[in-house]
């Protein structure tokens, strides 16, 4: 017979979401990116501890991105890591950590 957990299920650092902000500016950026060209697919992980957004350049692949979020990390709750497993950018604050994927959608417009 199963074993019974009692609700919630006690973990190590229990479970982590996304705020509905948080949640409102990936899936922002997400969009925006898209529209560009960039990304084609998405997905989303909660584990006892972090929760993460994935982006795909294609269905198939690695994950392009990945934004972590980790309450209590040393060096800030959220990271940007990169295709290879590269940390590319840590914080406290969401809005710098994704700075360096907004940059990517600035173009330049010659007048």
């Amino acid at each position: 017979m199963g074993v019974v957990l009692p609700f919630p299920a006690t973990g190590t650092g229990g479970q982590v979401g996304f705020t509905r902000f948080e949640l409102n500016r990936i899936v922002d950026l997400y969009g925006r990116m898209v529209a560009a060209g960039l990304w084609k697919d998405y997905a989303v992980a909660f584990e006892p501890g972090a929760a993460a957004f994935w982006a795909f350049r294609r269905t198939a692949e690695r994950p392009e991105c990945r934004i972590e979020k980790r309450p209590g990390a040393r060096h800030g709750g959220w990271a940007l890591i990169g295709e290879s497993g590269q940390v590319l950018r840590r914080g406290h604050e969401l809005g710098s950590v994704l700075a360096p994927m907004e940059r990517r959608l600035l173009k330049v417009v010659a007048g």
